[in-house]
């Protein structure tokens, strides 16, 4: 059996907070803000993961309200998805995702991320992709005012 999952997310950028993307800290005036550390491509894997295994989104899993979860590192939360889905008898076949930024420009970081996402999911880092747009100057990432990131998931149950 193949599972395919579709994942978004977003969030605001502002002063005063640190920018993890794909597991790797970028220097950046502007950080990402959320309850975690809003690390918006790993939500999206997450999200992508978690509805090719049926088991539903990461507001679900891991709510925005509960405590253990404030500051979190979405490396962990990747992490706690893996032991879901083996749980469930899948693997991962391969992931795509695409990053929608308009600054700080991040193609000089994506061989880190992949090098730290792939062995959080026993990937080669072949089976996952990353790839970075912009919106044109365009909206609310165009205004740098936030990142959204989206990604598919294809699962097949062992």
């Amino acid at each position: 059996m193949i599972r395919i999952g579709f994942g978004f997310d977003t969030h605001r950028l502002d002063f005063n907070h640190e920018f993890w993307l794909g597991g790797v800290l970028i220097p950046h005036a502007k950080g990402a803000s959320g309850h975690s550390d809003a690390d918006t491509l790993i939500h999206a894997i997450i999200d992508a993961l978690l509805g090719a295994g049926g088991l539903r989104d990461i507001g679900t899993q891991f709510p925005d309200n509960d405590s253990e979860y404030r500051g979190i590192d979405s490396k962990v939360l990747l992490s706690r998805t893996m032991e879901m889905l083996v749980a469930k008898g899948f693997h991962i076949v391969n992931i795509d995702s695409t990053i929608v930024l308009q600054t700080p420009k991040i193609s000089a970081h994506i061989p880190a991320m992949l090098e730290t996402l792939a062995p959080l999911m026993n990937l080669d880092m072949s089976q996952l992709s990353i790839k970075a747009k912009t919106s044109e100057t365009l909206g609310f990432i165009g205004r740098e005012e936030g990142i959204s990131a989206y990604a598919v998931a294809l699962l097949e149950k062992s």
